[in-house]
């Protein structure tokens, strides 16, 4: 469904002496195929942004070839557009509109027929648990309904793959589940490929096939969710005393089993590999010397530890302002498109 190779896009900053290229996205290579969904992660100004408008025909790659849905960004740009569906993060939908209104207008520019657009986009409705909702302007629509419109609108001409970027952003929990439920249903109930880009880590793991980091315009990391989180090095075992005396004795016994050992406090912790298999000795070891154990802790490694190990940051951090322009650019460079 979508194959690139050498992707680069290059920005220029700055006037005069402060004239800088910046290399947004640096030589991506993506395979993605039919039937995956797959999450792309990276921090602000990493490429992901950068990398989903080439690949929608929003930007023109500086380098690189890419082909969606077999056909070629550069050289076929409109059969890309109308084979594919696209939900932006800011949403396409004009708030004072009546939703179906918007919805069948859409469908009519991919060549639908009124009366078939209007049906597509009511069965659409029903399905996203839009229902009743036909005849109101988005902006009488709460948050988690208008997200699911904005889906209705990248669906109503039936692509076969779809485009969300930072689809639940601004969500309550219980709008985010929900709409959770409709995106795992894009693929089990119609079959289309979905391509998501999110910044919520537990999104990214429970809707994903596979899972690709990318930080400084290249992608450091493609597998599974289950095999990225494999690749930490063990489990987060944290041991909690009562008396700050056995702490450092415990910390000693841990270094034996784990690594990067740390002690806060009465707490020490470290990273055990196979933690199942020789926490057990441990505590057996600890009873014997007389040591108290208020508490034990068993954390398994969770996608943000995946991303502090392969960028050294947590996806959340706060980038700096050179760094996070990139995506800034991006948009700049979408409105000259």
């Amino acid at each position: 469904m979508i194959h690139a190779r050498g992707l680069v896009q290059t920005f220029t900053t700055g006037r005069g002496k402060q004239t800088k290229k910046v290399r947004a996205v640096d030589g991506v290579d993506l395979d993605i195929a039919e039937g995956e969904v797959v999450g792309f992660l990276g921090p602000n100004g990493a490429g992901k942004t950068t990398t989903l408008r080439m690949l929608t025909t929003l930007l023109r790659p500086t380098e690189g070839t890419a082909t969606v849905n077999g056909y070629d960004v550069l050289t076929q740009p409109v059969h890309v557009r109308r084979s594919i569906g696209y939900v932006s993060q800011a949403g396409s939908t004009f708030s004072q509109a009546l939703a179906g209104d918007e919805v069948s207008d859409h469908g009519q520019l991919y060549g639908m027929s009124r009366r078939d657009a209007v049906a597509r986009g009511k069965e659409l409705f029903n399905e996203l648990q839009l229902d009743g909702l036909w005849d109101r302007m988005p902006k009488n629509m709460s948050g988690g309904q208008k997200r699911r419109l904005d889906i209705v609108m990248g669906l109503i001409h039936d692509p076969t793959l779809v485009f969300l970027d930072e689809p639940t952003t601004g969500l309550d929990p219980q709008a985010r589940a929900n709409l959770w439920e409709h995106i795992a249903k894009l693929r089990s109930d119609r079959g289309a490929t979905v391509f998501l880009t999110t910044h919520y880590l537990d999104e990214a793991d429970a809707l994903s096939d596979r899972i690709l980091i990318i930080d400084n315009g290249r992608i450091v990391a493609a597998d599974t969710p289950e095999n990225l989180k494999s690749q930490v090095s063990g489990d987060l075992v944290r041991l909690e005393f009562g008396d700050a005396a056995h702490v450092a004795g415990a910390a000693t016994s841990l270094a034996t089993i784990g690594t990067d050992v740390q002690i806060d406090g009465t707490a020490v912790s470290a990273r055990v590999r196979g933690s199942g298999r020789v926490v057990p000795g441990l505590l057996r070891d600890l009873d014997s010397h007389g040591t108290i154990l208020e508490g034990i802790e068993i954390v398994k490694p969770t996608l943000d530890d995946v991303f502090l190990t392969l960028t050294g940051r947590s996806l959340r951090d706060d980038t700096p302002a050179e760094d996070s322009s990139t995506d800034a650019i991006a948009g700049t460079e979408k409105e000259a498109v």
